[in-house]
């Protein structure tokens, strides 16, 4: 056999590599038909069974999330973009199936074309896809630069009014980043941005610190100015730290876990105790029992309709972020899974965390949950109008 010319299998690969780029598109595309087809069979569904126009459709965007194993944020948001493609942009959408488009950049055009009227979305989509060899090279970035321009230039005023309302949803949000580090983020206005930007960058360029770096100095500053502590080293932390004895006491290595963050070194947990108690921060121990081998809480009963404090505490220590599959979101609301009205108990096995979304898509018509009871890790049964089932157990405690 003679040996395979590099030349001409490299050219193969990389034909292959475009060939399934140009797939992954067609596919998005089809996705995006499926998907509106979903909402108008629920949506026609529901009406025939008298479900309010209001309520109609509620959940769909939540089993296009489970469908696709994505957060229901992101589910709600490809619903969105499926229907505008499907409706409102056809050339976007021819442009995606034949692969000028991958999934993103045609998520680029609609997101920088939603607050305009359909008319002049529509003008934009012919002007921008009309012709897919305009779009050959085009970038990231030049495709939202040339979609904003347009934009403006077809209706001025609805580019104002989304910059004051992009200024209404100025928000400070957290998430974990890795080696027990923190991303905290602010959506701010440009010019308050650029301004705290500049006064932290003043305090970094002006310090004399011969050890730490301008990016420390800024990072440290920050702490400091918004905390009112002298040194960002002495600020006190107020956070949940669930650590097993052995870990805590007896130098284990098991993994702690931090409310809010995810797992971290048992050595971290510990010396993060440890500066807490030095900075005189108040430090309350509990001790929690768990199930041997599965990491499982024991069980905790009320009798209350809604869950008192210590048990709904039990609850976000045991599921740590909202129980539905894929969802990374912040428990909102402390739920029964069997709801209340079916004769579901205020209980640590009838109790789950979930954001307040996914809440309310609980209730939705065609959906149920139920808890599935053994000697595994608490387990939830999600099931949804299409009969699918999803389950969701809840993760180990460490130790």
């Amino acid at each position: 056999m003679f040996p395979t010319d590099p030349a001409a299998e490299a050219a193969r690969l990389v034909d292959r590599i475009a060939e399934l780029e140009r797939m992954k598109a067609a596919a998005a595309a089809e996705q995006a038909h499926a998907t509106v087809l979903l909402d108008r069979a629920r949506r026609a569904d529901e009406a025939a069974k008298g479900v309010p126009r209001r309520r109609q459709g509620m959940g769909v965007s939540a089993e296009v999330a489970l469908a696709r194993q994505d957060s229901p944020a992101r589910g709600s948001r490809h619903l969105g973009f499926a229907k505008a493609l499907v409706h409102e942009m056809p050339h976007t959408l021819a442009a995606l199936e034949c692969g000028a488009l991958n999934e993103w950049r045609a998520t680029i055009l609609v997101r920088e074309t939603a607050y305009l009227a359909v008319e002049d979305r529509q003008k934009i989509d012919v002007e921008m896809c009309a012709d897919v060899a305009w779009l050959h090279g085009m970038g990231d970035a030049r495709l939202t630069a040339e979609a904003k321009r347009l934009a403006y230039r077809l209706d001025a005023e609805a580019v104002v009014r989304r910059a004051r309302r992009a200024e209404s949803e100025r928000r400070v949000s957290i998430r974990p980043a890795p080696d027990t580090m923190t991303y905290l983020t602010a959506l701010l206005p440009v010019k308050q941005g650029v301004a705290v930007y500049a006064a932290l960058k003043r305090a970094a360029d002006t310090s004399m610190d011969p050890v730490r770096g301008q990016g420390q100095i800024m990072a440290d500053t920050l702490v400091e100015r918004v905390t009112g502590v002298s040194t960002a080293e002495a600020v006190p932390i107020g956070v949940n730290i669930t650590i097993s004895d052995e870990a805590l006491l007896g130098g284990g290595v098991e993994p702690a876990t931090i409310a809010g963050h995810g797992p971290v070194p048992a050595g971290v947990a510990r010396r993060l105790i440890s500066d807490a108690v030095s900075a005189g921060a108040k430090v309350l121990a509990r001790r929690l029992y768990r199930c041997c081998g599965t990491g499982a809480l024991v069980t905790s009963d009320s009798r209350s309709r809604l869950f008192p404090k210590g048990l709904a505490e039990l609850i976000d220590l045991r599921d740590q972020t909202c129980r539905t599959p894929y969802c990374d979101a912040p428990i909102r609301h402390h739920d029964h899974v069997v709801g209340s009205a079916r004769g579901g108990a205020t209980s640590f096995d009838n109790g789950q965390g979930l954001c307040e979304r996914c809440n309310y898509v609980k209730e939705a018509p065609g959906w149920n949950a139920t808890s599935v009871l053994g000697p595994d890790r608490h387990t939830v049964e999600i099931t949804t109008p299409t009969g699918t089932v999803y389950r969701s157990t809840a993760p180990p405690l460490p130790g």
